[in-house]
């Protein structure tokens, strides 16, 4: 198991209301801040998500911590006729609804205000659920994955892009680096909450990566898993059926 980081140490809230009110209030700089922290590589790695998703050509995907839908837009390129984007953070979902109604997807993406250890599906309705830097903020993680596996239609396929740390030198030095100083620097430096950078960089610090969430995947009852490690092991695709 996960060790549980929460983004407000002196706080009595439980993590998933934590979690909360640090995504409603980081929500309408997210985007752009997420771009300048990432470097826009994770563009790239949606993309691969999305090659990933489409080659079982699903008609309904479940987006889950879809937060401004970034990724849940990405997904329309699948010809899927059904995109739930599911968050339990309202403010990041209103950020998303405004980007889908531009890009006029209202009739494909519905974004959801929900619990991800609470899916409000019937079991067996998606032929895909995808999460994109997401399962690390699971207050449960194995409820969470759990639910995940009961929505998925049986053949369905499970697509979750999260960060790693790199093991080999020097990109294990630099993301050290950049993870504890420069993340957390830049969130003070132009984030509202001026915690939540530092709560991205420990709470991907303490995710079981790599073989470690594989074989949390394979306990919960998911098969064929496959780990994709991404540009040195920053982040990894992990890719599971039931």
């Amino acid at each position: 198991m996960s060790k549980k980081v929460k983004p407000y140490k002196n706080s009595e809230l439980g993590k998933k209301e934590q979690v909360t009110k640090m995504f409603d209030t980081i929500s309408n700089e997210y985007d752009n801040l997420n771009r300048v922290i990432s470097f826009g590589i994770d563009i790239k790695w949606r993309k691969k998500v999305v090659e990933i998703v489409n080659s079982i050509k699903p008609t309904s995907i479940l987006d889950i911590a879809t937060g401004t839908g970034d990724l849940a837009i990405n997904l329309t390129k699948t010809k899927a006729k059904k995109i739930i984007g599911l968050d339990i953070s309202e403010g990041m979902l209103e950020v998303g609804r405004k980007k889908i109604e531009n890009l006029k997807l209202q009739n494909t993406i519905e974004m959801v205000l929900g619990d991800s250890e609470n899916i409000p599906y019937n079991d067996n309705s998606f032929d895909a659920v995808t999460v994109a830097f997401g399962v690390r903020n699971f207050e449960n993680l194995e409820i969470g994955l759990a639910e995940i596996l009961r929505v998925l239609k049986p053949g369905g396929i499970f697509v979750v892009l999260e960060t790693s740390i790199p093991t080999k030198t020097p990109f294990k030095q630099g993301y050290h680096f950049y993870s504890k100083i420069i993340l957390p620097t830049i969130g003070k430096l132009f984030s509202k909450d001026k915690v939540a950078y530092k709560y991205l960089s420990d709470s991907a610090a303490a995710f079981p990566y790599g073989k470690a969430f594989n074989n949390i995947l394979e306990k919960i009852g998911f098969i064929d898993i496959e780990n994709k490690p991404q540009t040195f092991g920053v982040a990894s695709i992990y890719v599971a059926k039931k």
